[in-house]
């Protein structure tokens, strides 16, 4: 007799491959991190098709190539930056990077000329519309339920958009990015708690956050060994916040280029370890920007049931990386990883990048079962459905709920 669970059995890989793919392109993900805001935040909401060409991925690829000064770039009215680099990068050239192609999707998955010669349609397009409509429109197309921003308490104007009572729209949440403090040179630790308390009570954050160098060691006997032990960490504690860290920044090494002059560099994984088993009450959501530190993160997360992998951000969101990463983390983790986030600034680049991400996803997802069907076990739709909603969005929200 056959019961209904081997009746559901995908044992056919053509089968098997087209609902890797129904599922993974139609769940819902939640967004564990972004740098995106609610049009409530006003100039801090950036979109449109200006703000998508003159995001720093495109304009340091842009001037490799334009006959333009960093000097006389900075010059320009934000028009006439997006103009170059779209003449630069797609008219003059094939736009095969992948902060390029990102452009293509969106541009695509809008109704909008991919091979215009310029920005006219798209502008108009997107003077068109009306930012809430358009933001539930990307949301809907991106299949996001929500992200959460990177919101800086000592940010003086998105202090005085919060403290003005705006109502923020429920799908983006808050978190406490604490960069700011960590470059701070000896400060009172006594007020300080206390505002990050007051802060916390108010927003209400689903985590708190730090960028850090490749250098970053713990312990230490530096000022920034003094805030993680006397301020950040007990305050995680206390609040049951889990603490985020990406690791892996190297600031300004061409400080000609602004945004866009930042690096990376290997880091030491075995600080993470030494924070996760010094505070084993502490959650930690940790990303490396470098490659080389991929495996030697999973490895960790192996040792460490407090420790999350999450995300391919920056220089690591690309095609083949990410195939590689999630590869790795499915090899060693099984499910118990967050593989994406957008890392979105600009509201559309959550369109590509969440439609690059799921295809990454589906891949790997789908040569996991493949191997497993190979090896004697074939599996259900109900199961991909129920390790997808893991990996999309389980994972995140059981982390950040469970602190």
């Amino acid at each position: 007799m056959v019961t209904s669970i081997e009746s559901q059995l995908l044992s056919n890989t053509t089968e098997l491959r087209a609902q890797v793919e129904l599922i993974v392109n139609s769940t819902p993900v939640a967004d564990a991190h972004t740098h995106l805001f609610p049009p409530e935040f006003n100039e801090l909401c950036l979109w449109g098709i200006d703000e998508l060409l003159t995001y720093h991925y495109l304009t340091a690829e842009a001037l490799r190539s334009a006959r333009v000064s960093y000097e006389q770039f900075w010059t320009m009215s934000k028009t006439d930056q997006a103009d170059l680099v779209w003449k630069t990068l797609f008219v003059d050239n094939t736009p095969t990077s992948e902060a390029a192609q990102g452009i293509i999707s969106v541009l695509d998955v809008l109704g909008l000329d991919t091979r215009a010669p310029d920005l006219r349609e798209a502008r108009a397009f997107f003077n068109s519309q009306r930012l809430a409509e358009h933001l539930d429109q990307v949301f809907d197309i991106a299949r996001v339920s929500g992200v959460v921003m990177t919101n800086d308490p000592f940010d003086d104007a998105e202090d005085r958009l919060w403290t003005s009572n705006i109502g923020v729209d429920r799908r983006f949440s808050s978190s406490l990015r604490l960069d700011s403090l960590i470059n701070t040179a000896h400060p009172d630790i006594t007020r300080v708690r206390a505002f990050l308390d007051n802060w916390i009570q108010r927003r209400n954050p689903v985590y708190m956050a730090l960028s850090l160098p490749p250098d970053f060691d713990f312990p230490s006997e530096d000022a920034r060994d003094h805030l993680l032990r006397e301020v950040i960490l007990p305050t995680a504690k206390e609040h049951r916040l889990a603490l985020t860290l990406m690791v892996g920044v190297r600031r300004g090494v061409n400080p000609q280029l602004r945004d866009a002059g930042d690096a990376l560099g290997r880091a030491n994984v075995a600080a993470i370890e030494r924070l996760c088993l010094e505070y084993p009450d502490v959650k930690f959501l940790v990303t490396f920007l470098s490659r080389e530190n991929q495996h030697e993160l999973c490895v960790a997360a192996r040792k460490f049931n407090n420790l999350m992998p999450f995300g391919c951000w920056w220089f690591l969101n690309n095609p083949s990386i990410v195939s590689e990463i999630v590869r790795e983390r499915f090899e060693l983790l099984g499910q118990s990883f967050i593989p994406q986030h957008s890392d979105a600034r600009v509201l559309e680049q959550l369109i590509y990048k969440w439609k690059h991400a799921r295809r990454q996803v589906a891949d790997a997802l789908y040569d996991s079962y493949r191997q497993l069907l190979d090896r004697g076990r074939a599996i259900t739709p109900d199961e991909i459905s129920r390790d997808v909603n893991r990996l999309f969005s389980g994972n995140f929200n059981d982390w950040i709920s469970s602190c």
